[in-house]
């Protein structure tokens, strides 16, 4: 049995010019990091006792004779993608629900590579694992996301990604004291807004919108270098103010990208002192950080005080494998 475990990520700086359509003539950047929620998958080969072949738990239950036959379309991807015929079982679990901005599809299509991989005795560099996570995302299932999700659920950490012309991508480790990080998660409050949505759906207008968001998306290029320099020598408040600019830029990206109820509760949180905040993700629901100084938290809790807060950590290690108890493949005993 193999139980992997890949963290879910919380986005600042860069979303948007880490899909080809843009990064492919202009380059892109980003800065993610990690949080101590997480996606687990446990697999193991399936004992030829039963009457299917497979078993694959998530939210449903399903049982199929042939891989595909499976509804889960990554999970039928993936198998395809590394060649497993054998009878297999899956099992996911996930601290926060799908669908909110935490980039957990990628987070699962890394997790369960990982896992595969290890349940065949194989260990993947991080940086392959979140490039097959790409591809089956971008090329196999035909979805429209970005990058950025793959590589920072795959490596973990405070990174700063480049996104090359030539398809390069490159994951630079942010160095942050650890005085400076603890006050910047000080700052941080993640709420989550009780709607849900399909990001695939939202970027899709935005995708179609690039030629005409140059000027906005260099821009949010631009702020990915200063948010660096804030998180290494500047004022943590700094971070909390490019954020909140990022966030109105990130709005005229798409006009799903925000909503009137969302507009309302960011609204809410700035007339209570917070210096900013964000969607994360691609927008359109799910999770919201709001950057507050400490000492204003208390008014911000009052004025979002329907929301569900999420307490967290941030988290260095990335995709990693919780459990190694490989075993022989049925068909190879």
């Amino acid at each position: 049995m193999i139980i992997s475990r890949t963290p879910f990520r919380m986005s600042f700086f860069g979303g948007g010019t880490d899909y080809p359509a843009w990064f492919k003539e202009h380059g892109g950047s980003v800065v993610s990091t990690t949080i101590d929620k997480y996606c687990y998958i446990t697999c193991r080969y399936l004992p030829p006792f039963f009457d299917y072949r497979s078993r694959i738990l998530y939210s449903k239950v399903e049982t199929v004779m042939d891989n595909e036959k499976i509804e889960h379309p990554a999970v039928r991807a993936i198998l395809d993608h590394l060649k497993i015929k054998e009878g297999v079982e899956i099992h996911h679990d996930g601290d926060l629900p799908a669908r909110t901005g935490l980039g957990s599809s990628s987070s699962f299509a890394v997790g369960l590579l990982h896992a595969l991989y290890a349940m065949q005795n194989k260990m993947r560099d991080k940086m392959d694992l979140a490039k097959e996570a790409i591809h089956i995302e971008q090329a196999m299932l035909k979805e429209n996301v970005g990058c950025q999700d793959q590589v920072i659920a795959a490596v973990g950490g405070f990174q700063k990604i480049d996104f090359l012309p030539s398809g390069e991508i490159r994951a630079n480790p942010i160095t942050i004291g650890r005085e400076k990080l603890e006050a910047l998660q000080d700052h941080i409050m993640l709420y989550f807004t009780g709607f849900s949505r399909i990001a695939s759906v939202i970027v899709k207008e935005q995708l179609e919108k690039i030629p005409s968001r140059q000027s906005e998306l260099a821009r949010m290029r631009e702020m990915v270098d200063e948010s660096v320099k804030t998180l290494t020598s500047g004022d943590v408040a700094d971070f909390g103010k490019l954020l909140d600019e990022t966030w109105k830029l990130k709005r005229t990206l798409s006009s799903k990208i925000s909503t009137p109820a969302i507009d309302e509760m960011y609204d809410a949180a700035k007339s209570a002192g917070a210096l900013g905040g964000k969607l994360l993700g691609a927008g359109g629901g799910g999770f919201m950080i709001v950057f507050a100084r400490p000492q204003d938290q208390p008014k911000v809790k009052e004025r979002l005080h329907k929301l569900l807060r999420i307490p967290f950590r941030f988290e260095n290690d990335g995709s990693h494998i919780l459990l190694y108890q490989p075993e022989i493949a049925p068909e190879q005993r």
